[in-house]
């Protein structure tokens, strides 16, 4: 049994909540300079090279890729040969979020109570999701959200005879009632399947996978095409000023349901797809 102090998690997380902030992945920046080139609009490429730039500024100067830093989601997957030791291993991701926010002078955007909105002033607490994995390893995702583009996401119950037409009628009008709300070009992770409470958790999974993965099921590969060709032929583009970028990507990840649902969620990003993994 190997041990690791919760001490690791947490300065792990104090270093990625900053690094997060200032340097986009370069999955993403990779399609966003793909999709300049590509753009037909010259005011929609205007915007996508203003967004280029941005990111540009924000690495060399250390400083947010956006105003909103997020409200810090952490993914743990935790070795099940791993002993945890030297604390509480959430207290240990709060006090690294709490150090990251303040050390980096990032954005405090959680509030105590969704009604009262009393802030707590250092970020915290985080949205803390574990899974138990084989192996002596601890992986840490830090994937901060804003909620411009997460108060546009959806959930629906459907009935199984709602079939994939349903399915992709209800994510292509996600997009379309979100608009320019959520900052396009947007990036989306979608979930069919498993419970209301999983399926969620399932679609914002999804958008840790790099933004040019392909889904292993051709059926669900072929989906995942389909849609982003028919989003982007929506013409919202990019900051909702019309063009053919409207999303970069968007992945689907599925979970075995009940015989009487099919559920689906759609979980909406912002241009800057914020997230970062490290092994322990």
């Amino acid at each position: 049994m190997r041990e690791l102090d919760v001490t690791k998690i947490r300065d792990a997380v104090c270093t990625m909540v900053q690094e997060v902030n200032y340097d986009l992945p370069a999955d993403v920046l990779c399609v966003i300079k793909c999709a300049k080139g590509c753009e037909r609009n010259e005011r929609a490429a205007y915007i996508l090279d203003k967004i280029e730039e941005n990111i540009r500024i924000a690495g060399e100067e250390h400083i947010p890729l956006c105003q909103d830093t997020g409200l810090a989601c952490v993914f743990l997957e935790i070795g099940q040969e791993v002993a945890l030791t030297g604390g509480y291993l959430y207290d240990a991701v709060n006090e690294g979020v709490r150090r990251g926010y303040t050390e980096g002078y990032l954005r405090k955007s959680v509030v105590a109570d969704p009604l009262r909105r009393v802030n707590t002033k250092d970020n915290t607490p985080a949205r803390i999701h574990v899974d138990i994995v084989p192996g002596d390893q601890v992986k840490v995702t830090v994937a901060p959200k804003g909620f411009g583009s997460e108060n546009m996401s959806r959930i629906a119950m459907f009935p199984p005879s709602a079939g994939e037409e349903g399915v992709k009628n209800f994510i292509l009008e996600t997009v379309r009632l979100a608009g320019g709300n959520p900052c396009p070009p947007i990036v989306l992770g979608i979930g069919i399947g498993g419970t209301f409470d999983s399926v969620a958790l399932l679609a914002k999974k999804a958008l840790l996978l790099p933004i040019d993965h392909q889904n292993e099921d051709p059926y669900y590969a072929a989906m995942e095409e389909e849609l982003l060709a028919k989003i982007n032929a929506l013409g919202i583009g990019p900051q909702g000023f019309g063009g053919d970028t409207t999303a970069l990507g968007l992945n689907i990840l599925t979970a075995p349901t009940h015989i009487a649902g099919l559920p689906v969620a759609v979980n909406v990003n912002c241009h800057v797809s914020r997230h970062k993994e490290v092994i322990l």
